[in-house]
C-alpha cells in the first residue's frame, strides 16, 4: 500500500527523532563510561600511593600491611566516589587541571623516593645509593640556620643516634625541596601560563565544594581573605610543626621515627600539607583576580550602554 506525502513526510520525521534518541543515549553511555573508568583510575592510583611504602620496604609487619590496605580502600573507594558524581563534595578544583595532579605527582614521587632509600639498608643498588647521596646533599645545603630542616632535626629527643638523625634530615630535606619544587611549578603555571583562565571557563561553586558563597559578604574580598590566610599558614606550618612536636614529645610518648613508615608519613605530611596550603591560597587570590577582572569589564560595558 503507497503512503501519501503527507505519512512519508511523518515517517521519515519519526525515524530521525528516534535516531537522535538513539545518539543521544549512545553518548550518554559513552559519557558514564568515560567517567567511571577515570573515577576507577584515580581510585587505583590513590590506593598505590597508599600503600607504596608497604610494598617498597622490606620486613613490613602483618599488622601493619593489614592497616595500609584497609586505609588504601577507604582512601580509593572515597576518590571514586568523589570523580563519579556530576558535582564534587570535598575534592577541591577537580574541574581545574592540573591542579591536583601536580600535588599526587610530587607526593608520589617523594613516596616513592623515601621508601627506596629506606630500602637501601637491605637492599643497597644504584638507584637506592644516587637517592641517598642526592639527599644527604639536599639535606647538608638546607640544613642551614632557623631552617624548617634544622628545626626538625633538632626536635628529635636527645640521645637519637646519629645514624638516625642523618636518616630524619636527608628525608625531611626531599620532602621540602621536593614541595618546594611543586609549589614553584604551581606559581609559573598562575602567572605566565595564566592559570586556569587557558582551560576555558571555571566554576567556582564547583571547583570550590568546602567555600560556602552565602556565608555573608561579598564573594570577593572573602576570597582575597581566605586565599592570604592559606599563604601564610602555609609558609608558617613547617617552622610551627617541630616545635609542636617538641613540646608533645615532653608531654607524652613521641612518634617513634625509628620506624620507616611512620618518618615517611610524617615528614610527607610535614612538608606537603602547608604546601598544599599555599597552592589553594595562590588559587583561591587568583580566582578573586578573575572575578575582579570579570566585574570591571561588566561595568564598563553597563555605562557604555546607559542613555544619555
Amino acid at each position: 500500500m503507497r503512503q501519501t506525502p503527507l505519512e512519508t513526510k511523518v515517517s521519515q520525521v519519526g525515524n530521525s527523532t528516534r535516531q537522535r534518541i538513539v545518539a543521544v543515549q549512545f553518548e550518554g553511555n559513552e559519557a558514564v563510561l568515560a567517567r567511571f573508568i577515570s573515577a576507577a583510575t584515580r581510585a587505583l592510583l590513590m590506593a598505590i600511593l597508599i600503600s607504596m611504602p608497604a610494598l617498597v620496604l622490606p620486613n613490613v609487619s602483618p599488622d601493619s600491611s593489614q592497616v595500609t590496605l584497609l586505609l588504601s580502600i577507604f582512601v580509593g573507594g572515597l576518590v571514586f566516589i568523589e570523580y563519579y558524581s556530576n558535582c564534587p563534595s570535598i575534592i577541591e578544583f577537580r574541574f581545574a587541571p592540573p591542579f591536583n595532579r601536580l600535588r599526587f605527582i610530587a607526593v608520589f614521587f617523594t613516596i616513592f623516593t623515601l621508601a627506596t632509600i629506606e630500602r637501601s639498608a637491605n637492599d643497597p643498588n644504584v638507584l637506592n645509593r644516587l637517592l641517598s647521596a642526592i639527599g644527604y646533599l639536599a639535606g647538608e645545603i638546607l640544613d642551614f640556620p632557623f631552617s624548617p630542616i634544622q628545626l626538625v632535626v633538632n626536635a628529635l629527643p636527645a640521645g637519637t643516634e646519629l645514624a638516625e638523625i642523618n636518616t630524619v634530615r636527608t628525608s625531611a630535606a626531599l620532602a621540602y625541596l621536593a614541595s618546594m619544587v611543586s609549589l614553584g611549578v604551581f606559581y609559573f603555571m598562575v602567572r605566565v601560563l595564566d592559570w586556569p583562565a587557558r582551560n576555558g571557563a571555571f566554576n567556582v561553586w564547583i571547583n570550590l565544594p568546602l567555600f560556602d558563597p552565602t556565608a555573608g559578604g561579598d564573594v570577593l574580598p572573602r576570597l582575597i581573605r581566605d586565599g592570604r590566610f592559606n599563604i601564610i599558614l602555609g609558609f608558617t606550618m613547617p617552622f610551627l610543626f617541630p616545635a609542636f612536636y617538641k613540646t608533645i614529645s615532653e608531654l607524652a610518648n613521641p612518634l617513634h621515627l625509628t620506624n620507616p613508615q611512620t618518618l615517611i608519613w610524617t615528614v610527607v605530611i610535614w612538608a606537603f600539607f602547608p604546601a598544599g596550603l599555599v597552592m589553594r591560597g595562590l588559587a583561591m587570590t587568583r580566582i578573586a583576580t578573575m572575578i575582579g577582572e570579570n566585574r570591571k569589564r561588566a561595568y564598563a560595558v553597563a555605562q557604555d550602554l546607559q542613555p544619555v
